[in-house]
C-alpha cells in the first residue's frame, strides 16, 4: 500500500511540476509576444500563408472577372443607350416647350395689341412661308379667302406695321412686306408733324423720301402711317429715323429708316379685316 501511495504521489508531482513548467513557457511566450520579440518569428510563419491567400484571392477574382465581364460590359453598353435616348428624348421636350413658350408669348402680344386697338378687326396667321429672292420681300400666311382676307388689307404685329396682302388663296395669302422694292407707305414723322413717304429697296432696307428741305428731322424720330393713299389705316407704328440726308440742291431730304419689326423672326401676323384699302391712282392726274 506504502508503494502505491508514493507511486501516485510520484505521480502528482511530476503532473504538478509539469504543469507549472509549461504555464511558466505560456506565460513567458505571453510576455514576449507584448514586448514585440515574437513578432519576427511571428511574420516568418505566417508571411508564406498571408502571401498565399493573397496570390488565391488574386486569381479567384480574375478567374470571376474573366466570366462576368463580357456580361457587365454588355449591361453598361445597355444602358449607356437608354440613358442616352432618355437624354436626347429630353433636349427634345425642352426645344418644344421653348417653342411653344415662345408661340404663346407671340400671340399674348397679338392679342393684347388686338384689345388696345378696339377700332379694328383682326384675323391672327401663322407665317408658313418666306419669298428667298433677295429682289422680293414677302411672306406667306395660313389664312385666306375662306377665312375672310382679301386682297389689299393691311397686315400688322404688336410691334408695328409689316406690309398688306398681295394675293389671296382659299386657305392661303401672300404679304407684301414693307421692305420690298415695290413698296411704299404714305407716313408722317410724330415729331415735326410732317408727312413723308417710306419707300422699300432691293436689299431689304427702308428709306425716308419726300420730306421737306425746311422741316427738322432727327435721329431716333418716331414714323407712323398717316393713312393717306387708302393702303394704310393711321396711326400705325412703321419705325424710326436712323439718320437724315439734307443736300443743298435736292428739293427733299431722304433718310434711313429701321424698321420697328424684325422681319427675320417674323412667325405670326394679324391682318386688319375692317379695312378697305382704296386705289387712288386713277385720280392722281
Amino acid at each position: 500500500m506504502d508503494s502505491k501511495k508514493n507511486q501516485m504521489k510520484n505521480i502528482f508531482n511530476k503532473i504538478s511540476i509539469q504543469s507549472i513548467v509549461i504555464g511558466l513557457i505560456v506565460i513567458g511566450l505571453i510576455v514576449l509576444s507584448i514586448s514585440g520579440f515574437l513578432t519576427p518569428l511571428f511574420n516568418v510563419g505566417l508571411n508564406p500563408l498571408i502571401s498565399s491567400q493573397s496570390w488565391l484571392s488574386v486569381r479567384f477574382l480574375s478567374f470571376k472577372e474573366f466570366f462576368t465581364s463580357p456580361k457587365d460590359m454588355a449591361t453598361l453598353r445597355e444602358r449607356n443607350a437608354q440613358l442616352e435616348n432618355e437624354v436626347s428624348q429630353l433636349q427634345s421636350q425642352i426645344i418644344q416647350l421653348q417653342e411653344n413658350l415662345s408661340e404663346a408669348q407671340i400671340l399674348y402680344a397679338l392679342l393684347d395689341f388686338a384689345r388696345t386697338n378696339p377700332q379694328h378687326e383682326y384675323v391672327a396667321a401663322t407665317v408658313i412661308g418666306r419669298e428667298i429672292s433677295p429682289f422680293l420681300q414677302y411672306v406667306i400666311i395660313d389664312k385666306g379667302s375662306s377665312h375672310g382676307i382679301r386682297y389689299g388689307m393691311p397686315v400688322v404685329t404688336q410691334q408695328g406695321l409689316v406690309g398688306r396682302v398681295d394675293a389671296v388663296l382659299g386657305n392661303a395669302s401672300r404679304i407684301q412686306l414693307i421692305t420690298d422694292a415695290s413698296s411704299i407707305v404714305n407716313v408722317r414723322l410724330q415729331s415735326a408733324k410732317v408727312e413723308a413717304q417710306i419707300v422699300g429697296s432691293l436689299t431689304g432696307e427702308v428709306s425716308l423720301e419726300m420730306v421737306p428741305q425746311d422741316v427738322s428731322v432727327e435721329a431716333g424720330d418716331v414714323i407712323l402711317t398717316s393713312g393717306l393713299g387708302g393702303n394704310y389705316p393711321p396711326n400705325v407704328f412703321v419705325g424710326q429715323v436712323v439718320s437724315i440726308q439734307k443736300l443743298e440742291n435736292a428739293l427733299f431730304q431722304t433718310g434711313n429708316v429701321q424698321a420697328i419689326v424684325d422681319f427675320t423672326t417674323l412667325n405670326a401676323v394679324l391682318v386688319i379685316t375692317n379695312f378697305q384699302s382704296v386705289d387712288i391712282t386713277p385720280l392722281i392726274p
